[in-house]
Parts: C-alpha cells; structure tokens; sequence
C-alpha cells in the first residue's frame, strides 16, 4: 500500500530543509547565511480506515482532511450484545 489517500489521492511532496546562521538584520546582525540545503519529504496525515468501497468493507490509507470532511462511506457497526 502506497503512502497516498485512497479518496482524493493526496501524496507525499518533495522540499528543501535549509539551515542558516547568524543573527538577522531585525535583530541587529549582519544577516543569516544559508549553510545547508537539504532534501525532505511532506507526508500527508494518513490514518488507516475501515470505508465501504464498490459494495465491500476494505481496510484504506485515507488523509485527516477526508475524515473531518465525512468524505468517507463507514461501515455499519453492528449493535452491541449484553450477557443478561
């Protein structure tokens, strides 16, 4: 499984990290001076989810922002049973 939303296909990105020294001009220095470029990766927030997909109840990779956006079709849950 692929680090990628299964709804709307959100992905991991590609950046820089850039680490620099110095004080900044605001502050009264001379000016902060890059010494690093390095690469990273933007990982989307992925959570694994039980949804309903073509009639089925699969487990799926899908980003925070469908969840909170109910993009999503859940499961039934099946009713609790007592012991009484």
């Amino acid at each position: 499984m692929s680090r990628k939303c299964e709804i709307c296909k959100k992905k991991a990105i590609t950046g820089n990290s850039i680490t620099r020294r110095g004080l900044p001009k605001k502050k009264g220095g001379v000016g902060l001076k890059t010494t690093g470029v390095t690469k990273r990766r933007f990982l989307p927030n992925l959570q694994s989810k039980k949804i309903v997909l073509d009639g089925k109840v699969k487990k799926v990779l899908v980003c925070a922002k469908c969840i909170k956006s109910g993009k999503l079709s859940l499961p039934m849950r099946k009713p609790a049973v007592s012991n009484n």
